[in-house]
Order: C-alpha cells, then sequence, then structure tokens
C-alpha cells in the first residue's frame, strides 16, 4: 500500500513539473491568436470608418500618448480663416466701415465689416487679459473692465502707446456719467496686461488696429464698440435674474438684440437713466 501511495505521489510530481514547463508556451500562442484577431479586426473597423484615424492614433515616435491626444485634438478644430481670406469671403477690402462687440465672460472680441449694406463677422479674436467681475465699471482705479456702448475716433488712436498699440474706447460715455460713474483710458490695447482695459496679444492688435485705423481715414465717423457681459440670449441671461447687474444687462440686451436681427449696430441715446436704441 505504500509503494502504491509513492508511485502516485511521484507521477502527481512529474505532471506539475510538466505543466509549468509547457504551460507558458500554451498561454503565448493563444495570447498571440488573440492578439492577431484583435489586430484584423481593428484594421478592419479604421478601413470601414476613415483611414486617417489609423494614421493619427499611432502612438508618437517619443511614446508620449498625452502628447498625441493633444495633437489629435488640434487636428480637429476648425481652422479660422485669416483676416485677409474673411474680408475677401465677404468681398470685402480694408479700409471698410467696421463694428467691434466684445464679450467679458467667453474673453472674446469680434470684428465685423460693412458689406452689402450689413455688417459680417470676419474674425473672432481671443482677449488676452481683462480685469475685474462681470458687472460695469463704476469708479477710477476699481479696475473693473467697462460694459456697454463705446466708440472710437480718430483721436482715440495712438499708434505710439506703451501698451504697442491702442485706441480708447470713450469711457465714461453718456450713460456712465448720468449714473455717476468715474474713469479714463478704458482701451482695447496690445501687451496682454489689464487694469481695467481689454488687452490682446501684440499681433492680435495689430490687426485689429489697422482695420479701426484705416475704416476712420477712409470715413467712417467712428467705429462702434459693444461691451457686454457675456453673449446675452435669453437663456443666458436668465441664469443671472438674481444678479443685481440684471436690470442693466436687460438693458444692455436690447442693443444686442437690435444688432442680431437687423446685423447694423443700433444709434444710442440715454433717457430717463437708461439706454436707448434706434
Amino acid at each position: 500500500m505504500l509503494k502504491i501511495i509513492t508511485i502516485s505521489f511521484m507521477i502527481l510530481i512529474f505532471l506539475l513539473l510538466v505543466y509549468n514547463i509547457f504551460s507558458p508556451l500554451f498561454k503565448d500562442s493563444n495570447g498571440m491568436k488573440q492578439q492577431e484577431n484583435r489586430k484584423v479586426v481593428t484594421e478592419k473597423e479604421y478601413k470601414e470608418q476613415k483611414p486617417s484615424i489609423e494614421k493619427k492614433d499611432k502612438p508618437s515616435k517619443d511614446g508620449s500618448w498625452m502628447k498625441n491626444t493633444i495633437d489629435n485634438i488640434r487636428q480637429q478644430e476648425p481652422i479660422q480663416e485669416t483676416m485677409a481670406e474673411s474680408i475677401e469671403r465677404i468681398d470685402g477690402e480694408v479700409g471698410d466701415s467696421i463694428f467691434i462687440r466684445i464679450f467679458k465672460k467667453e474673453a472674446e472680441l469680434e470684428v465685423w465689416m460693412m458689406s452689402a449694406e450689413k455688417y459680417h463677422l470676419i474674425q473672432t479674436y481671443p482677449i488676452c487679459a481683462y480685469s475685474g467681475d462681470l458687472g460695469p465699471k463704476l469708479k477710477e482705479g476699481d479696475r473693473q473692465s467697462p460694459e456697454g456702448f463705446y466708440y472710437v475716433t480718430k483721436s482715440r488712436l495712438n499708434p505710439n502707446s506703451k501698451f504697442h498699440l491702442s485706441f480708447n474706447l470713450g469711457y465714461p460715455n453718456r450713460y456712465d456719467r448720468i449714473h455717476k460713474r468715474t474713469g479714463s483710458f478704458l482701451m482695447v490695447h496690445g501687451d496682454c496686461v489689464s487694469i481695467g482695459c481689454y488687452a490682446m496679444t501684440d499681433d492680435k492688435i495689430e490687426e485689429i488696429y489697422e482695420l479701426v485705423e484705416q475704416a476712420l481715414l477712409r470715413g467712417q465717423r467712428h467705429v462702434k464698440v459693444h461691451a457686454f457681459p457675456f453673449r446675452m440670449d435669453d437663456k443666458k441671461l436668465q441664469v443671472f435674474s438674481r444678479n443685481k447687474w440684471y436690470q442693466f444687462w436687460v438693458n444692455l440686451k436690447e442693443g444686442y438684440d437690435f444688432f442680431e436681427e437687423n446685423k447694423i449696430p443700433p444709434d444710442v441715446g440715454v433717457e430717463a437713466k437708461k439706454y436707448t436704441f434706434y
């Protein structure tokens, strides 16, 4: 009996040794088959969808997957037209009348150009820096960028600005003065720094400044600049219904809606301490 147990134990040990030796080979073989199957399916999917995807999804040469992912995102972003392309698209030219809108929350500055008796959007620029919170500028030194309806004349251009290039918005306007708001030298300029102005990068202000300057030299009486806290659709405005500036913004939205409907910026007046549009 003891002899049978001993033989059985030795056979068991032998089988375990054989399994340990050959099982990795079986695993590798199965794994390779599974990988091959997955690879075939993946290539088929890529071919059925979009051939370029396979190329974009390959890891970068330095092995940085994050870098490759960022590059892919950038490749998929729409490429904005150059200023020249945008002007050509609307059959315009440098020197035609322009209009500017600023959106504080989105940090964007739009340039519109007149063609065929209405304005067309030709460029949207990221604002590099502005200061303060949503809401109007109230007093000198509050480091708040203004909101409201302003305009630029030849005398408000400054090609020798210490902020590369600049044009003054004309704050305080009549509305601001009626509400006893104070401040001075509120501009759109370069150098990407702000203590109350809307600052652009130097290359962007060069493009914007040229359009403003040439329009004024070609006879545009003044370039209107409308500065809003955000893009003023009904849903966004409702989000701020409890904000202390809500009624002020409702008034600004009248001017915003006028342009959205007509694609012509309104003439702006002030009556009963409110903006009026016509």
